[in-house]
């Protein structure tokens, strides 16, 4: 195992209308693989802000999107934090950290600088109130140790005060929607990492993917193109099944891959069915926070473990992405178990994936699972138990958090 090996988490922050807004950057070391240990605070935070700048790319990991680091006290008074970029990188001052007047200056001089900065596991305190007018933006309740039933007094202390607040750990619909009643603007917890929020919501059409679609249907483009289209939306994957069982009426075949999908409807049927979608296209666009997010970036890393994974053999690299995408549908849209895998005629492998069964598919579906709830120290024994050199696991994280700049890198 390379000595600077690592893995990133990399946890949603969401709105009050459930859209990604920002990451809280999480960090985990390879020093053992029972749990992630570093001297310091510090030096896990500095790991992680060396990473995101000179590893991955902050566009890479990030998007268009916000990102948050934690620093300590240390790292807050250091010169080196100022090679974050402030217009996308935030400071989540951990709750370790004493307010003196040090700190005070320090946080107003970032401030200036044009850095968000974020308290942690923050209780009310008035020893904290140079820092509430004005100089934090966020504040993040722990509701773990905040019980909702005190919540409403803590919300109303801080209505006097110019900051957002953020509820940590909210794991269940309920919960989310009594902290939204009370006020709350932002939400992070392991419920949004499933997505259950936008369950029930309809499958729109996407006008630009079929747009893009149309022109290369004129141009006959090379069916890798189309597949890489497809590849950008999980809900055109979906629709393009249905066609495929709605016009091949008595398919015998179980369909594997998009490719192999795209094989089967064929070049004339496919053009009629996209000039179908743009005279019915109503002018939604399709719902891409935070599905498009979480649903491409689980597939193309199961695609790329399936890629480099010397003890995943027997299922190619298309159904490892065609089995996180559909997965992934059928958490966000409530679609039933027993419609996408059988009504949609897909291979056994991935049906046992979506199922839950064993199998080298199943195996990369419970990995990504684990690495978007990061539960990041059994996903460094899986990677072991699949022969992952963490160092590849993190090229592999590189390639799927890069979707949206061209799906590979």
């Amino acid at each position: 195992m390379r000595d600077d090996a690592y893995l990133i988490g990399r946890q949603p922050i969401l709105t009050a209308l459930e859209e990604i807004t920002a990451f809280e950057l999480l960090f985990r070391s390879p020093e053992s693989f029972s749990s992630a240990q570093f001297d310091s605070a510090t030096q896990a935070s500095t790991r992680v802000m060396f990473n995101t700048v000179s590893s991955v790319g902050v566009s890479k990991l990030l998007g268009n999107q916000q990102g948050f680091i934690n620093v300590d006290t240390e790292l807050l008074m250091s010169d080196i934090i100022e090679l974050l970029p402030h217009q996308q990188v935030g400071l989540e001052l951990l709750e370790s950290i004493k307010i003196t007047p040090e700190i005070v200056e320090r946080c107003r001089t970032l401030k200036s600088l044009g850095y968000q900065l974020a308290l942690d596991d923050h209780e009310y305190s008035l020893a904290y109130e140079p820092l509430y007018n004005g100089l934090v933006d966020i504040i993040k309740i722990d509701l773990f140790t905040t019980p909702l039933s005190s919540l409403r007094d803590v919300v109303e202390k801080f209505r006097a005060y110019p900051v957002k607040l953020l509820a940590e750990k909210v794991d269940s619909r309920d919960v989310f929607l009594r902290c939204r009643s009370m006020g709350i603007e932002l939400f992070q917890g392991y419920f949004f990492a499933r997505p259950a929020l936008i369950k029930k919501q309809r499958l729109a059409n996407t006008v630009t993917s079929f747009l893009k679609l149309m022109q290369q249907l004129v141009n006959d483009a090379e069916i890798t193109d189309l597949e890489t289209t497809f590849k950008e939306s999980p809900v055109l994957v979906y629709k393009l099944l249905i066609l495929v069982n709605s016009v091949s009426f008595g398919l015998q075949e179980k369909i594997r891959t998009i490719r192999h999908a795209l094989s089967i409807i064929g070049r004339q049927q496919l053009s009629r069915w996209v000039q179908i979608a743009l005279f019915a296209e109503d002018g939604r666009e399709e719902l891409t926070n935070p599905i498009m997010d979480m649903a491409v970036t689980r597939a193309t890393f199961m695609e790329e473990l399936a890629r480099v994974s010397p003890r995943v053999g027997g299922c190619s690299t298309d159904e490892a992405f065609m089995a996180g995408t559909l997965s992934m549908l059928i958490d966000v849209y409530d679609i039933p178990l027993d419609e996408v895998a059988t009504g949609l005629s897909l291979s056994d492998d991935i049906r046992q994936a979506l199922d839950g069964s064993k199998g080298e598919i199943g195996d990369l579906l419970s990995l990504a699972k684990l690495i978007e709830r990061n539960n990041l120290d059994e996903a460094i024994e899986r990677f072991e138990e699949l022969g992952i050199s963490l160092s590849v696991a993190h090229e592999c994280q590189q390639r799927a958090f890069n979707w949206h700049g061209g799906l590979k890198t």
